[in-house]
């Protein structure tokens, strides 16, 4: 038996017209909170089912799904709507009447040649709280253009700042993981938040009222800028890429170890003498060059070899012991699947099994929320296509004969 949704949203429904990663992210995220997510998907479902390897299940027994798929969308339910038939525009009409949210990341204007502009949806359900994700934005020159995580990246100066240095033949590079659609994903998650509390409030003086609300991959790359947008700012000079190091504290980056590499990170100036009595070299912390974190970033060409020459003498295991005695922030730098295998991870539930209707066992990463007195929580696995249309109609009020010629037209 499935597991009755809990958390804080349990009781909310949304309707999830997105697809691909931003909008799917921030739907998982309200769903492990307790929403009801309905995933409406196209005819084909949402693309990311075929973006594989790797892959889970067979293709010969049609059971094949892409990891990247079942990444943002356990504890949904799908409907597979054809929305270029009249009978699919009613569903979803019914679906928005009954729903406190939309997602939706149609390129702009979209939504609207589909039938569903802001005052359609305004007419359907006045409470409605309407996010709409976007490339750029709904106005400027590049409204228009489709958005994707490595546009976003690229334009958004992301990339500007990623990667090895010019003076040691580094280019810009994207980051590891798609974290423009993250970005953009976690503050659609916020505004769906703060939509459904606005509307709360609103409610108690003047009767509830939803409203539209934009997200962007370029304006969440751009905020998520922070310090560097701000160093920009205030000297007027484009940040430069350097590797791991950060920009504003030394030392704050990488250093190759005896053995392999370790991450360190000297954030005070309490910890800057511990360090360097912990690798043996308590001179520098007298040295006027490098007195203060100030002192250390500007002279940082004269620092760095320094502390890596001092590092190359003993393995990394070894000097995560002595760092961690000396109470200095430091860490292995592990690959994907050993930092989920590490005794915090575990001890946090950074993993969870969770049963698939055909593929069995899956696993996810954990919860990155904890919630004392109204926890999240996985529930089900991400669905199969169209898994929950016969409960979802009928919860819009259709009747059984209905559901079946529905699915035989090719509707759902």
């Amino acid at each position: 038996m499935t597991q009755a949704p809990t958390g804080p949203l349990a009781g909310v429904r949304i309707a999830d017209c997105s697809t691909v990663l931003a909008g799917p992210f921030a739907t998982m995220l309200l769903a492990d909170l307790g929403a009801d997510v309905i995933k409406v998907e196209p005819p084909e479902g949402d693309v990311t089912r075929t973006w594989g390897p790797p892959w889970v299940g067979s293709e010969a027994d049609g059971t094949r799904t892409a990891a990247y798929y079942l990444s943002v969308n356990r504890n949904k339910r799908s409907i597979r709507l054809d929305l270029k038939q009249e009978r699919g525009r009613e569903v979803l009409r019914r679906l928005i009447r009954a729903s406190d949210a939309l997602v939706e990341n149609h390129k702009v204007g979209g939504f609207a040649r589909l039938g569903f502009g802001d005052e359609v949806l305004r007419d359907l359900n006045p409470d409605l709280v309407h996010l709409a994700i976007s490339g750029f934005g709904p106005t400027g020159p590049d409204a228009g253009k489709p958005g994707y995580d490595f546009i976003a990246q690229a334009v958004g100066g992301l990339m500007s700042i990623t990667g090895q240095p010019d003076d040691e033949g580094g280019r810009p590079v994207k980051v590891g993981v798609a974290i423009s659609d993250v970005v953009t994903g976690l503050f659609a998650a916020v505004g769906i938040l703060a939509g459904l509390l606005g509307r709360e409030r609103a409610a108690a003086a003047t009767g509830a009222r939803g409203q539209r609300i934009d997200v962007s991959l370029l304006e969440s790359t751009l905020a998520v800028l922070v310090n560097q947008a701000q160093n920009a700012f205030v000297t007027g000079v484009p940040p430069a890429r350097l590797g791991s190091a950060h920009p504003n504290i030394v030392p704050y980056e990488t250093f190759v170890t005896g053995d392999g590499e370790l991450a360190l990170a000297v954030a005070s100036e309490r910890q800057w003498p511990r360090l360097c009595e912990a690798i043996g070299l308590p001179a520098l912390a007298a040295d006027p060059r490098f007195a203060t974190n100030g002192d250390r970033v500007t002279n940082r060409a004269q620092l760095r070899p320094l502390l890596a020459a001092a590092f190359l003498g003993r393995s990394t295991g070894d000097w995560l012991a002595a760092l961690d005695d000396a109470d200095i922030p430091a860490g292995a730098i592990n690959d994907v699947a050993a930092a989920f295998r590490t005794p915090q991870a575990q001890a946090r539930s950074m993993t969870v099994d969770v049963q698939h209707p055909v593929l069995g066992t899956i696993r996810q990463a954990g919860l990155a929320l904890e919630l004392a007195a109204t926890p999240a929580s996985i529930r089900t696995a991400p669905p199969l296509l169209g898994e929950d249309a016969a409960t979802v109609l009928a919860s819009l009020g259709y009747g059984a004969d209905e559901v079946a010629a529905l699915a035989a037209d090719g509707v759902t």
